[in-house]
């Protein structure tokens, strides 16, 4: 282990506690997308400090982007004493809704038992503190360092990205020359490498039927009814089916190494008066809204045709059905090689912090390493952070505080091979 670059993050510890806890307390929940810009300002104003420049960017025109919720972003750069290649952390600051069984504030940044308890925490603000505590302590014993190092903390990852780090490449902040090499601080374990994701399709059904007054059916045609057999099918042939696929890569946990097919959510029916009756109708409109995971081994094409086929099947097999399908998205398997500049180089920090060879892994789901990788065509990309996968968006959220500052460490050796180019 560097000993100068040890000492330099363990000094910070009370820091990087203080900076978690202040992050927290900026309750950016999304949806709706509340306090991005308060919070970006602040990450701003802490990097500008350490001697970074800082861009506010707002994400216009994106889903959800108005002037109560502005998709606001914030990047951060620090150039070298000379040129060289170029570091990105990335971070998304938006959390999900705290939901209810908390025994501390979520919003607090409570400390207790040698963790920082609150919604984000672990998913993904402690890995945001770590990043910048493992920068700032980087700079302080490596001055003279040729590159440069960038920090962001982005939006509306937990919806999919594209106010955040989806627009950012499009615009061109994820792509070389100005970058090189990304590391995503999520929480899959500290001594994890996380080269990649599962592929995802989203899409919305809509079986179609007649309306009718409620009492008497059989003058209209329920689009509920419709929708409840392609439910059957699905779970008399689909399911069973998916169950039966397994992936060679290496998915945590063990059940996400099949294919899966979440039901997000299911609306039938017309809209309750304001007494909150039901309408007495026969429902002419039912949407139905999946999340297929699939696998590397998996074309899209086929995953899309095997929801299709029985929705096809079903229109010849039962009379007046009739059905809509829409994608919402669809999101390419990933998984970096194991050779890759930044795979090694986070390795030989994990190596030195932790004794051991790290686990490579693959996420179940997606994050914004699909946008980094699909607009801004850069490859060298890896999700590594404290904290562990299974507590997000639970209630008692939290990430170890040991395992921040371990994962500052691996962060900063990260950056030391890097820019050294010693890989």
């Amino acid at each position: 282990m560097d000993e100068k670059l040890s000492r330099a993050i363990e000094k910070r510890r009370d820091d990087l506690v203080a900076l978690t806890r202040d992050l927290i307390r900026f309750p950016t929940v999304n949806p709706p997308g509340e306090a991005y810009a308060p919070c970006a300002e602040f990450i701003a104003q802490r990097l500008k400090k350490s001697g970074f420049e800082t861009q506010l960017i707002r994400g216009e025109g994106t889903p959800g982007d108005t002037d109560r919720y502005p998709r606001t972003n914030i990047i951060a750069r620090f150039d070298g004493r000379t040129h060289g290649q170029t570091v990105h952390f990335n971070s998304h600051i938006d959390v999900v809704d705290a939901g209810d069984g908390w025994t501390v504030d979520p919003f607090e940044g409570v400390v207790k038992d040698g963790k920082v308890y609150g919604r984000g925490a672990c998913d993904m603000k402690g890995g945001l503190a770590a990043s910048i505590i493992a920068a700032e302590a980087f700079l302080e014993v490596y001055p003279d360092f040729a590159g440069s190092i960038e920090i962001s903390g982005t939006v509306d990852e937990e919806s999919g990205g594209f106010g955040g780090v989806a627009y950012l490449a499009s615009k061109g902040f994820f792509s070389k020359p100005r970058v090189d090499h990304v590391i995503i601080p999520e929480p899959l374990n500290k001594d994890r490498i996380c080269l990649g994701h599962r592929g995802v399709w989203w899409a919305e059904i809509e079986t179609k039927g007649e309306i009718a007054h409620g009492s008497m059916p059989f003058l209209g045609d329920c689009a509920v009814r419709h929708m409840g057999a392609v439910l059957d099918a699905f779970e008399k042939e689909l399911f069973p089916a998916l169950d039966q696929k397994q992936t060679r890569m290496p998915v945590v946990p063990e059940g996400a190494k099949r294919s899966t097919m979440n039901i997000n959510s299911i609306h039938g029916g017309q809209t309750d008066d304001y007494s909150g009756l039901p309408s007495p109708n026969v429902p002419d409109s039912c949407r139905l809204v999946i999340d297929r995971r699939f696998l590397l081994e998996e074309d899209i094409t086929e995953v899309k045709r095997e929801v299709t086929s029985i929705l096809d099947r079903l229109q010849w097999e039962r009379p007046k059905f009739h059905y809509n399908i829409r994608d919402i998205m669809e999101v390419q398997p990933l998984m970096t090689e194991r050779d890759a500049p930044v795979v090694t180089a986070v390795a030989q920090g994990i190596r030195e912090v932790f004794g051991k060879e790290p686990e490579y892994v693959i996420s179940p789901g997606t994050y914004d390493q699909k946008h980094i990788a699909r607009i801004g065509l850069l490859h060298d990309c890896i999700a590594y952070g404290p904290g562990i996968l299974d507590l997000a968006h639970r209630p008692d959220e939290y990430v170890g505080i040991e395992d921040m500052v371990e994962s500052a460490k691996v962060m900063a050796l990260g950056l030391k091979v890097l820019l050294s180019g010693s890989i």
